[in-house]
């Protein structure tokens, strides 16, 4: 219509590998960006589950002083050796405040001889060696009580990672589905089929359920360690991520119902499958703890 300009969805935002180009990104510095939270992203206007950028966000991130380092610094990994030179430690030190889970993992993957590989924000590592509270960390014997969970086996690398993960995965879920289903991704199918007890709402779930972000071949050697990493192992653990899944069942069943199959004609709606109700057996355990699992996570970040 005259005096009316039609504007294509897509031409107010672009696709991840051209917002990585400008911004000077590698695509894994992008994609780590976004999980942080310092790029965000919004839902493709074409449907599928992708995401694009819009370009008012590339031109906020662009306009900043620091640009690009800024943005790259913030992004920066380091594996063992890397960090134990940033703080100034010895790489077995690293190694003891990482199992205690005084320094977080951000990003893991396998080498060639399928051992894991911890990587951890270079920021996040300068802050903990610059607070004056982790001084006696830094240096000297390790406190006694410290050392006694190190030699009962502690390591908290896995289960940081993890809950650093959901935080990743629950930011760029769209609606109470998506949230379930990334609750769903770090439990066991067994666990999860314990509190979505509805087969219908059970796939509905496990559609939106994201795999271990470790590239390998289904089945592998590598997959099954990915898979193990990715899945809750501690019993206090198993039992937020339950109690947060159960609490998000049902809001996402206020907002809208799992598809189920249309009733053959001539069967009477009573006679349809019902979701079993949950067993009082399986309720999740210690449900007064801070609201599960995401008030552990504000409780170990604060």
């Amino acid at each position: 219509m005259p005096g009316h300009t039609i504007t294509k969805p897509h031409a107010l935002t672009c696709a991840p590998s051209r917002a990585a180009r400008d911004l000077g990104l590698k695509r894994g510095e992008f994609d780590l960006a976004v999980h942080l939270g310092r790029i965000r992203t919004v839902p493709d206007e074409g449907g599928g589950g992708a995401r694009r950028v819009a370009h008012t966000e590339i031109e906020r991130l662009r306009s900043a002083e620091d640009f690009p380092e800024g943005l790259r610094d913030s992004v920066k990994v380091v594996g063992t050796r890397e960090g134990a030179a940033l703080m100034d430690v010895t790489a077995a030190r690293f190694t003891r405040l990482a199992r205690l889970g005084l320094v977080i993992p951000v990003k893991f993957y396998l080498n060639r001889y399928r051992a894991v590989v911890w990587l951890y924000l270079a920021d996040e590592l300068r802050q903990f060696a610059a607070g004056p509270e982790n001084t006696r960390l830094l240096s000297g014997r390790t406190p006694e009580g410290l050392r006694d969970q190190l030699d009962a086996g502690l390591d908290l690398r896995p289960r940081n990672w993890r809950g650093r993960h959901l935080g990743f995965l629950l930011r760029k879920a769209d609606d109470p589905w998506e949230r379930a289903g990334a609750l769903a991704a770090l439990l066991d199918p067994v666990q999860t089929a314990e509190i979505v007890t509805d087969p219908y709402e059970r796939a509905h779930v496990n559609r939106f359920r994201p795999g271990p972000p470790a590239q390998a071949a289904p089945d592998s050697p590598s997959a099954h360690i990915a898979e193990k990493i990715m899945t809750a192992a501690d019993p206090d653990e198993i039992g937020w991520l339950r109690a947060d899944l159960a609490r998000t069942l049902e809001d996402a069943r206020r907002h809208r119902p799992a598809p189920h199959p249309a009733p053959h004609k001539g069967t009477p709606a009573a006679h349809q499958a019902q979701p079993e109700p949950r067993s009082e057996a399986h309720a999740p355990e210690q449900p007064e703890r801070a609201r599960g699992l995401l008030g552990w996570l504000r409780r170990r970040s604060s």
